[in-house]
């Protein structure tokens, strides 16, 4: 089997070559740094893109040029998964230490105690950083970003509004634009797709499909991609199998709906004659699909967000229906991961609920960018599982 690390880390590091518009935005980013390091303000540079598009390739090696020049640099990263993989790159990389890497809280907590600021800070997936105190978490702040920005002179922000997840870090493009408004600040957007092989068409599908427009056909060319739908999930999971035993990067996923119902000490996702647990808690510095065990268990948005897999096969649970109109419908009340809705002051009710629709979405579009080569759906209504199979398999079972 294909190791993680020969994939992944690869991926990050300086070895890849970047396309010429990464290396434009990569240059516009160190000029714009060092131009606002003579300066004692708190300016703000905004890379926003999809999943898929370069970000956090074009960020650590932004990091790696800065922090070799640059006293008090610092790489912070809310997704303990991601924060391994940087770390294990920054002990392969010449003068730089793991300790410029850090989570947001730790790192925020420990200036505050210090009396301190730094001179940059770099931020990957800051749709994870929260938006109100978390208590559970020792953070007790208004907002992590405002806080990161106000301890450093530089702050160098990655956003996808698409990949927040819970009301806690609630943040959409409007809410960060007028967070940095008030300082110096230059936002670049990235558009183009380099994780999946799937043509731009079958992008655009599954852009439509997450959205709640009306479901179409599957355009015919996908691309060298192997898309298709499974009325069984265990069928899928013996393919995710196969795959992985010839590819590697294989893995079963799943959204929330499932409810806790332990079997053997484990909380198991059981759709039809599958039957297997959820991932367990990574208390290794090894990301989860990394790990040879994991192939047995079903991967969820917090250990697959941010990381490439060859195939992904995506059960897709009970709080997604189709509609009577042929749309993704979403009902929050059937979600039974507690940690994505909690409720916050500075949300009336009705923006609260519009976030579920919102959240919902967001986490199986996470899902949906995580195959490099192929995507395999099983949907729990039965209705959206039908209609997806007429949408997407068409010729596409014999390939």
């Amino acid at each position: 089997m294909q190791s993680l690390e020969s994939h992944t880390l690869n991926a990050f590091s300086r070895n890849v070559q970047l396309t010429q518009k990464q290396d434009q935005v990569l240059h516009t980013i160190e000029a714009f740094t060092r131009d606002h390091l003579e300066k004692d303000d708190h300016a703000v540079f905004v890379l926003m893109g999809d999943a898929g598009t370069g970000k956090s390739l074009i960020l650590n090696q932004l990091f790696t040029n800065l922090a070799q020049n640059i006293t008090d640099a610092y790489f912070l990263v809310n997704h303990p998964e991601l924060l391994k993989v940087y770390r294990e790159l920054a002990g392969q990389t010449p003068h730089m230490l793991k300790k410029y890497y850090q989570r947001p809280t730790s790192f925020i907590n420990k200036l505050h105690k210090l009396g301190k600021r730094v001179n940059l800070t770099v931020i990957d997936e800051a749709h994870l950083l929260l938006s109100k105190p978390d208590h559970y978490n020792n953070y007790y702040g208004n907002n992590q970003l405002e806080d990161i920005m106000a301890l450093s002179n530089v702050t160098i922000v990655v956003f996808d509004p698409h990949q927040v997840l819970r009301t806690k870090s609630f943040w959409n493009k409007e809410r960060l634009l007028n967070l940095v408004a008030p300082h110096p600040h230059q936002i670049v957007h990235l558009k183009q797709q380099f994780r999946m092989q799937a043509s731009p068409r079958l992008m655009d599908w599954l852009d439509h499909f997450i959205d709640g427009d009306v479901i179409r056909s599957v355009p015919a060319d996908v691309g060298d991609y192997d898309f298709r739908a499974f009325a069984d999930a265990q069928q899928m999971f013996q393919l995710i199998i196969k795959k992985n035993n010839r590819s590697g990067l294989a893995r079963m996923t799943s959204t929330s709906g499932y409810p806790s119902t332990l079997d053997g000490g484990k909380h198991l996702v059981n759709e039809g004659n599958f039957h297997l647990p959820w991932d367990q808690y990574n208390f290794t510095s090894t990301p989860w699909a990394e790990q040879p065990q994991t192939i047995n268990e079903v991967g969820s948005i917090y250990t697959v967000q941010g990381f490439d897999l060859n195939y992904i096969g995506i059960i897709i649970g009970p709080p997604f229906y189709l509609t009577a109109d042929n749309r993704l419908g979403v009902d929050p009340s059937k979600v039974t991961d507690v940690e994505i809705f909690k409720r916050r002051p500075d949300m009336d009710n009705q923006v609260f609920e519009q976030s579920k629709e919102t959240l919902l979405r967001n986490s199986l579009n996470v899902l949906l960018r995580r195959g490099i080569k192929g995507m395999y759906l099983h949907a729990h209504d039965p209705k959206l599982e039908a209609y997806l199979e007429r949408m997407i398999n068409q010729d596409r079972l014999n390939h």
